[in-house]
């Protein structure tokens, strides 16, 4: 029998209260307890991606993370990333450059690129494919999906640069 507990949970910065044993993959709770469908449920093992959320800023697979295990740990989700009504660069990005077919490993795309921004202010192009090297897609827009990883590269340079966000100034040019 499994024994369930409250847990107190900080996503996307807002805090939310669950009762469920403490073994129940995050993801469970992210899509069924607080309707977030961003992380998507691919393969339940942690080997495609598409369940990925940040955890204090670091890249990780929801199906994989035991409630337990989080503890007062911050995480954010695809839907957390925007600010005051404007999309993270990443998923600007991401649109910009056409990167998505069907969509459903975009979650996990999109936070790994987060991830690596968060990481390393200037990753290069081995960086990035290393980023995105344990995310499937099957659809075939690999070549889209690398070139919005670029260009999220480049927004954060160029917001680094003006000291703050130049998208929220309108700033960012392609």
């Amino acid at each position: 029998m499994k024994e369930v507990g409250s847990f107190r949970l900080n996503v996307n910065g807002a805090v939310s209260d669950v009762e469920a044993g403490g073994a129940t993959p995050l993801l469970y709770i992210l899509r069924n307890d607080l309707c977030l469908n961003g992380p998507k449920y691919g393969c339940g093992l942690g080997e495609c991606g598409a369940c990925a959320v940040l955890v204090d800023g670091r890249a990780v697979r929801s199906c994989t993370v035991p409630l337990k295990a989080l503890g007062s740990r911050q995480v954010t989700t695809l839907e957390g990333l925007a600010k005051s009504g404007r999309l993270h660069v990443v998923q600007r990005a991401f649109i910009e450059e056409a990167a998505a077919q069907c969509g459903y490993c975009l979650n996990g795309m999109i936070i790994a690129i987060v991830g690596l921004l968060e990481a390393k202010a200037e990753p290069d192009e081995a960086d990035i494919r290393d980023a995105l090297r344990h995310h499937l897609c099957r659809c075939g827009t690999h070549m889209e999906i690398l070139a919005a990883a670029r260009r999220a590269v480049a927004y954060a340079r160029t917001d680094r640069a003006v000291g703050g966000s130049a998208e929220a100034r309108n700033e960012v040019s392609p």
